[in-house]
């Protein structure tokens, strides 16, 4: 383990940047999209409600894994038969397009339901002053929403940390990616992904020890 960290140490850790980088991307787009579903499945227009949910079943009922085989070799394909040529998407493009939709159905459940956790009085409140649906989401309900939403705002991190492995299928040099050539030129299987697995334990870990932390500031301020 020693050698192979003394030759591709650098490799796994420029590769485990890539994993965050995306992992991160990814959860920024994701929580744009969450929030915009959330707010379709909270309001009272049925076609919005029909949209979001349709969202959240058709992305959450679909493997990770076909869906970046969708974005990466058929959404270049169908721009192909609507003949636009030269059209491609690279790995990386097409991983945060893939994680950020997977990642975002989840997200909108989350946030639906941390939306949905306030009291109701608190918009009937609002509205009471003179403040528009879109203020009063804005201003009053979603910041305290927020309290209830972090903790599991970081757990779907760390779920989309795992998940970013997945994207090796395409190409994108992440951990895994790397560590499948590393083991193809050393032979050492066991000692890479025991390598490999150390390096997600100890950042996943340190994800948890935060997410936890913030957890118990979170219900220290309610009390």
């Amino acid at each position: 383990m020693i050698s192979i960290i003394q030759v591709y140490g650098v490799m796994l850790l420029r590769s485990m940047g890539n994993t965050l980088l995306l992992c991160v991307l990814s959860l920024l787009f994701a929580m744009v999209i969450g929030l915009i579903i959330a707010l379709f499945n909270v309001g009272k227009n049925r076609v919005l409600n029909f949209i979001g949910t349709l969202f959240v079943d058709a992305v959450r009922g679909v493997p990770l894994i076909v869906l970046a085989y969708f974005v990466y070799f058929g959404v270049p394909q169908a721009a192909k038969m609507l003949n636009v040529s030269g059209f491609r998407l690279s790995a990386l493009t097409a991983g945060i397009i893939a994680l950020s939709m997977n990642c975002g159905a989840y997200m909108a459940e989350i946030i639906r339901a941390g939306i949905e956790s306030v009291d109701k009085g608190q918009m009937e409140a609002s509205r009471s002053l003179g403040l528009s649906y879109g203020k009063s989401m804005r201003l009053i309900i979603i910041p305290q929403a927020i309290r209830t939403m972090i903790p599991s705002i970081i757990n779907q991190f760390i779920i989309t940390l795992k998940d970013t492995s997945i994207l090796s299928v395409i190409g994108f040099p992440e951990l895994v990616n790397t560590a499948k050539n590393v083991a193809g030129n050393t032979f050492m299987n066991l000692q890479v992904w025991a390598i490999v697995g150390i390096m997600y334990m100890v950042v996943i870990i340190t994800l948890s020890k935060v997410a936890k932390r913030v957890e118990r500031r979170l219900k220290r301020g309610q009390q």
